[in-house]
């Protein structure tokens, strides 16, 4: 059987969680050159690298970031097996480490969230956001517990998992209020020509409302592209256009942006799914999120 160092897998973690192998030599007294060569050792010994330098930063790698995800786990288990022999209590919360791939809406993954919060029983929640390629490469790790993501694992990514549908919704037009009641006369024909904000053309929103609007000849100006859902709102906010959202919380984005809805275009669908490593869900918190997007939130 092959032993993983602890020592070595200690000093890995101290320099993931101080940020530098200067400040982690402080924390464990250790020399520079010390933490260095162990750390070496630990690569040496999974055939993978952990950090990589980004100017004068150490980041973990994609590899990194998994084994600092077990070595926080291993840690937390065993500062909790001191308090339980020295008859402390632990509180130790239920943990859920979710993925979530950065096209989802952050003000849905936050309602998709919130059941999980509503079990009775502490949660501590880790949100990671990536790509969903990366996220799942992760998941496929177990490093994760579930990834939220705007679309099922895609036939060309080798993992072995499971999307589950939450739920889907109808898409909604945003603009500030004068831009709002320019365009809401006549929608969606009014759409022909308004300056609008879009996620950029490797998004599944994007591809829907394209095929849309191309069936309906319709030509809006576009004005900018994101990747960022949040960042497009934001510029929404500042009046450079009209831009789509989910119409399942469209109440939320008009109040947290202070916009208002042009118009609902319910033939273009956003759907969204939890994406698991095994079939059946059994962690209590992504049963409790999965049910309620079903019964309440996807209705």
């Amino acid at each position: 059987m092959e032993w993983l160092n602890y020592h070595h897998l200690l000093y890995f973690w101290t320099v993931a969680r101080e940020g530098s192998v200067v400040a982690a030599a402080q924390r464990l007294r250790l020399a520079q050159p010390t933490i260095s060569g162990q750390i070496r050792q630990l690569e040496r010994q999974l055939d993978q690298r952990l950090f990589q330098r980004q100017g004068r930063r150490l980041v973990l790698t994609d590899v990194g970031r998994v084994v600092y995800g077990y070595a926080d786990e291993i840690f937390g288990l065993g500062r909790e097996l001191m308090d339980v022999l020295k008859s402390r209590p632990t509180g130790r919360p239920m943990r859920l480490t979710v993925g979530v791939a950065d096209a989802v809406p952050k003000l849905v993954v936050r309602r998709l969230l919130d059941p999980a919060f509503q079990l009775g029983e502490p949660l501590q929640l880790v949100c990671r956001e990536d790509r969903a390629e990366r996220l799942l490469a992760e998941l496929a790790l177990h490093a994760l517990d579930l990834v939220i993501s705007d679309a099922p694992i895609p036939p060309q990514i080798a993992v072995k998992g499971f999307s589950h549908l939450l739920g889907e919704c109808g898409v909604a037009v945003f603009g500030t209020p004068s831009l709002a009641q320019r365009h809401r006369r006549g929608f969606p024909r009014s759409l022909d020509g308004a300056p609008m904000l879009l996620p950029t053309d490797d998004n599944v929103l994007r591809r829907s409302l394209e095929q849309w609007l191309d069936a309906n000849r319709l030509r809006p100006r576009i004005v900018a592209e994101f990747e960022d859902p949040a960042l497009l709102k934001t510029f929404g906010q500042a009046g450079r256009g009209l831009f789509p959202g989910p119409a399942v919380i469209a109440r939320e984005i008009c109040r947290q942006y202070g916009v208002r809805v042009v118009g609902r275009l319910d033939e273009v669908r956003e759907r969204f799914y939890a994406i698991s490593a095994e079939r059946r869900l059994e962690h209590p918190a992504v049963v409790a999120l999965t049910r309620a997007a079903r019964d309440q939130l996807f209705v």
